[in-house]
């Protein structure tokens, strides 16, 4: 696959997978999901990697999900809402390599569940999480809630997604929702150190470590396909399109008003 909206590099066993979007703030839309599914299995399934980085380009955003300007009711790929989303959160899970999230700015809405979903985060100081679904008549109803909080807990994991607020790089360290937080000109160092110690490691080991670790909460994948599916229903309702409508002319939503 010849590559638009990302960038794919492999040196010395790392593969460095990049959302190249900067001016979209590395939101995603169908034909990224796609790069990304593409860039993942080619990395998860080369003997010759052993760890894979996943970040985004430039210094102000991991990934801030979904590109509302592709969302038009569906998004503008394949899948239940016009994006694979299932699908990748279940490649970056499934591939046999440790991913480490770099998260160098915002990592929002379906970018948090990226980097949730991924095994190791490690974050510049600048580094702002959170979501933002309900503002914009969204939801992610399988690993973005379930596994969040088996990550952070039920009351945090509720708090992120009914409140909307926006949490600092520490906040997310205290909340274990990062591995790491560093200055942002030691950012490529540190996940550097980290990649060479998994590198140093029984690559099979690992393999079987990620997959134990996945065996226990596979079962959201299920929560996820039955929520993606009444999510489908509700992007074409007036409700949900009043989100996407409110954030292109920049003025608080009004749902309750289609809330009958």
């Amino acid at each position: 696959m010849n590559y638009e909206d990302i960038l794919y590099d492999e040196t010395n066993g790392v593969a460095t997978i990049t959302i190249n979007r900067p001016d979209r703030y590395n939101a995603f839309r169908g034909q990224t999901c796609m790069e990304l599914l593409d860039a993942f299995n080619r990395a998860g399934w080369n003997k010759d990697i052993g760890v894979i980085v996943f970040t985004g380009a430039g210094d102000k955003a991991f990934c801030t999900g979904g590109d509302q300007g592709a969302h038009e009711g569906q998004y503008d790929g394949r899948g239940l809402i016009g994006l694979p989303v299932e699908e990748l959160q279940r490649t970056i899970r499934e591939v046999p390599k440790p991913v480490i999230a770099r998260v160098n700015g915002f990592a929002i809405g379906g970018g948090h569940v990226l980097h949730v979903i991924c095994d190791l985060s490690i974050a510049s100081e600048t580094a702002i999480f959170g979501q933002v679904g309900p503002k914009v008549g969204s939801v992610d109803p399988g690993f973005g809630t379930a596994y969040l909080a088996r990550v952070v807990g039920e009351k945090r994991a509720r708090e992120i997604w009914y409140l909307c607020r926006k949490y600092s790089a520490q906040q997310a360290l205290e909340w274990g929702l990062v591995n790491a937080v560093v200055p942002p000109e030691q950012l490529d160092e540190e996940v550097q150190k980290w990649c060479e110690e998994i590198l140093e490691k029984s690559p099979t080991a690992l393999t079987i470590a990620k997959r134990s670790f996945n065996a226990d909460s596979d079962n959201i994948a299920g929560i996820g396909a039955l929520g993606m599916q009444a999510l489908s229903l509700y992007y074409d309702t007036d409700e949900s399109k009043e989100g996407v409508k409110a954030f292109k002319e920049k003025r608080k939503p009004d749902f309750r008003k289609f809330y009958k």
